[in-house]
């Protein structure tokens, strides 16, 4: 037996604002106990996780399905994410350089086709996930920000597609409801979801189709031999096939450790405001990010809330997850400043909720799919960056065809096989991603206040990796 995974950490149980409107949905499915014995056992019950046991069972209903899930399904990134379900087309200039600029738009079309599949699946199985299709607006807040988004539209101009929508600094300002907002462009098949309820609603949907689901069972560590060897903390699996599909907790698996860096999301919420935003003129469909490095991300919940987050905060160690990742007054407080930075006719609305915890985060913002050490019995799906939510509707198909041993379009997928050692290796990792992170703190910062930065942290900020946009 091999790979020890980093523990969760022990204060982990704090929950978000979504998975707190739907507490209680469901009773908790058994932990896994004694020994047992499945076809496919896949680690991880959020999004991928989910998604890639339905389509296994949808292709092959006779096919034994374990999901071990060390919280409750949807206890991670899946059920506390900003909900924004956005495609691949702000990373353009990513996948261009990786597969030419062709393949590039056709990998961002089959991820707005994923947009497309939420919506028709959530109806169909009459999830009330609140998935309304709005658009993403991509903005600039500070003169630094300006035409952030020149090289993706470049790529666009240079393919002859009209993707993006230029729209005026006054009509910038006036759909996110702020003058703060200096110009932006805006992609109509965004859409937005209570995340929570579509993380459940995927796993009564998994339970209806035969997937046994173990919850509350944390993995130890599984063997590279085949039939593959699964401890947990009070029983085993042994499967055929195992998936790996556990976001931040990957970075455990030494395969995978230097192609991923655990770093936190941090989100608070106001209490309703419906009437204040009209006011204002905040489109509530809209999902709206700006441009800094250490990326803004807000939002409008179906009550009238403010959803408002920032990622990039805190950094681990290697995979270990510790407190660190939990919720912490200190970061929300941060956040607040941002949310009354860009809404300061907001500031006497309370924050009623606010809550944390680590993503999984690729050089290129892009995910890590294939066979582990290129056996083909184990199969991964991580990095998803921060932006998992539609991506995850195509991780879930490719990795169900991996695991099926299928030769299709899925498991033929460009994004299949990618390198996993994108990061240098630890302690050199940890302490260049302090140096970077309080590099693009202090520029972001001082670019805010409408200072210029000082040339040191402009030449380490250019050394962050990739974000959610490919910005100039």
């Amino acid at each position: 037996m091999a790979s020890e995974f980093a523990p969760a950490s022990p204060s982990g149980r704090h929950r978000s604002f979504w998975l707190q409107q739907i507490a209680g949905d469901a009773s908790d499915a058994p932990p896994l106990r004694g020994a047992s014995r499945a076809d496919v056992v896949i680690v991880g019950g959020g999004y991928v996780g989910l998604w890639t046991a339905i389509r296994i069972k949808e292709q092959d209903p006779s096919c034994d399905v374990i999901v071990l899930e060390q919280d409750i399904a949807g206890g991670g990134a899946s059920g506390r994410n900003g909900g924004f379900v956005l495609s691949w087309w702000p990373k353009l200039v990513s996948l261009a350089r990786l597969y030419g600029p062709r393949e590039a738009v056709a990998i961002a079309r089959n991820s707005e086709a994923a947009i497309d599949e939420i919506r028709s699946f959530t109806e169909r199985h009459g999830i009330d996930a609140d998935f309304r299709r709005g658009g993403w607006l991509w903005t600039a807040t500070t003169d630094a920000q300006l035409d952030a988004w020149k090289s993706v539209l470049d790529v666009c101009d240079q393919m002859g597609i009209q993707v993006f929508d230029r729209w005026a600094s006054d009509e910038v300002a006036r759909r996110a409801g702020s003058s703060v907002h200096r110009a932006g462009v805006f992609e109509a098949s965004a859409a937005i979801v209570q995340p929570a309820r579509l993380v459940r609603g995927l796993r009564r949907v998994a339970l209806g189709l035969g997937v046994r689901l173990f919850e509350n069972t944390r993995v130890v560590r599984f063997s590279r031999s085949r039939p593959v060897q699964v401890k947990t903390a009070e029983g085993s699996v042994v499967a055929d096939r195992l998936v790996l599909a556990m976001n931040a907790w990957a970075a455990g698996v030494p395969e995978l450790s230097r192609g991923l860096a655990v770093i936190s999301s941090d989100i608070i919420v106001t209490a309703p405001i419906a009437d204040r935003l009209e006011e204002i003129g905040w489109n509530p469909n809209l999902s709206i990010t700006d441009s800094q490095t250490m990326v803004d991300y807000y939002r409008v919940s179906r009550e009238g809330r403010v959803m408002f987050g920032k990622g990039g905060w805190t950094i681990g160690y290697g995979g270990r997850i510790g407190p660190r990742f939990d919720r912490h007054p200190g970061r929300a407080a941060l956040v607040t400043a941002d949310f009354h930075r860009y809404y300061p006719k907001l500031r006497d609305v309370p924050i009623t909720h606010d809550w944390s915890g680590p993503i999984d985060r690729t050089v290129d913002s892009l995910p890590l799919l294939g066979y582990l050490g290129g056996r083909e019995h184990i199969v991964y799906g991580v990095g998803w960056s921060g932006n998992g939510v539609g991506p995850s509707v195509i991780g879930g198909r490719i990795l169900a065809s991996l695991a099926l041993g299928l030769v299709d379009e899925w498991s033929q997928h460009p994004l299949v096989g990618r390198p996993t050692t994108g990061f240098p290796s630890e302690p050199i990792r940890f302490i260049g991603a302090h140096l970077v992170r309080g590099a693009v703190m202090r520029k972001e910062m001082a670019e805010a206040a409408g200072r210029a930065p000082s040339r040191l942290a402009v030449a380490l900020a250019k050394l962050a990796p990739a974000g959610l946009e490919d910005k100039k």
